[in-house]
Formats: C-alpha cells, sequence, structure tokens
C-alpha cells in the first residue's frame, strides 16, 4: 500500500496576546459594515442572515443591534455558538469569526450605539419594545488577506505555475481569544 503524505497547513497559529490579537481583528474588519451571523437553528441546521456591525469595542467584543422576536435571538437563547463572517472582495480580505453571543438588554450602551438610521428598524427609537442588543465575544478568527492588486496577484499565480510550487496568495493567520 503507497503512503501518501497530507500537505502541511499553510495557516499561521496566532500566538499573540489577546490585546495583539484583538488589533490585528481591528485591522482586519475595519471597513466591513456588514456581516453574515451563523447560528444553529431548532433543527441543528446552521442559519446565516446579514447583520450591521454597531461596534467592536476596546476589549473585542462585536456588538449588534437586533429585534427580541427574531429568529437569531430565539436560536441564539438555546445555542449561544456562533460564527461572523466578514467579507471584503475589492481588497481580497476575509474575516471568519467563532464566538459566544449575548442577549443584552442594555439602555446605556444602547444610547451610546443608537444611530437615527435605527428608526428604519424600531420606530420607536431606543424606547422600542422590540430594541435589544447582541454582544458577540470572539472565541477564535481566522482571516486571509492578500493583494489586491490583479497584476500582483497573477504575477504570483504565474511565479508558481514556474517553479511547480502552490500559490500563496498572501497572509492567513487564526486568531484566539481568552477574554
Amino acid at each position: 500500500m503507497k503512503q501518501t503524505s497530507t500537505p502541511k497547513s499553510s495557516v499561521k497559529e496566532s500566538q499573540n496576546s489577546d490585546s495583539n490579537s484583538i488589533a490585528k481583528l481591528r485591522e482586519m474588519t475595519d471597513g466591513i459594515k456588514y456581516v453574515m451571523l451563523t447560528t444553529i437553528d431548532e433543527e441543528g441546521s446552521l442559519f446565516s442572515r446579514p447583520m450591521t456591525v454597531q461596534e467592536l469595542d476596546d476589549s473585542g467584543v462585536f456588538w449588534f443591534f437586533t429585534g427580541r422576536t427574531t429568529g437569531q435571538v430565539s436560536e441564539i437563547k438555546k445555542d449561544q455558538h456562533i460564527n461572523l463572517s466578514f467579507a471584503l472582495p475589492k481588497d481580497s480580505r476575509f474575516v471568519s469569526v467563532s464566538g459566544v453571543a449575548e442577549v443584552i438588554n442594555d439602555i446605556h450602551k444602547a444610547k451610546e450605539l443608537w444611530s437615527p438610521l435605527l428608526k428604519a428598524f424600531f420606530p420607536q427609537g431606543l424606547e422600542d419594545p422590540n430594541l435589544t442588543l447582541l454582544k458577540v465575544t470572539p472565541v477564535s478568527a481566522e482571516y486571509w488577506d492578500s493583494p489586491s492588486a490583479t497584476v500582483v496577484k497573477i504575477l504570483g499565480a504565474a511565479k508558481a505555475v514556474l517553479k511547480g510550487e502552490a500559490y500563496e496568495g498572501g497572509e492567513n493567520e487564526k486568531l484566539h481569544f481568552t477574554h
């Protein structure tokens, strides 16, 4: 029987402190306002929906507004494990965050994050009975960041082909958080 070797992953495992990991997470998610939030539904299936990031705070926590009667709230109450997917294709930047979500009723935090545009979803403003916050604390994250210039990508791929090597299109690292 012929033995084959499995290629080693090119994913770099972070040995950074939480503060360095949070700084890298902030850098990689900067400018990405809309994410896909994935939860686990009643049947155990994954379900994703778009959400708007309100803030990534200094402790590395993501904040969102959501409605109390939404599917994500009922799903998070049953299983707090979630995933946030960030994508900025024009810059070839992608981030996946695994974390724990909590439904939070904090009027002071809501006031801090409030924008008048949110009245489209919460007509009664901060007093809307359906308004609540979603707090996502990252456990780990993985990001992919490659040169966004098409010429750089083409030259890198051509170089890999000529050398008979796999194309390494950029940086890929896993970040871990202890909170």
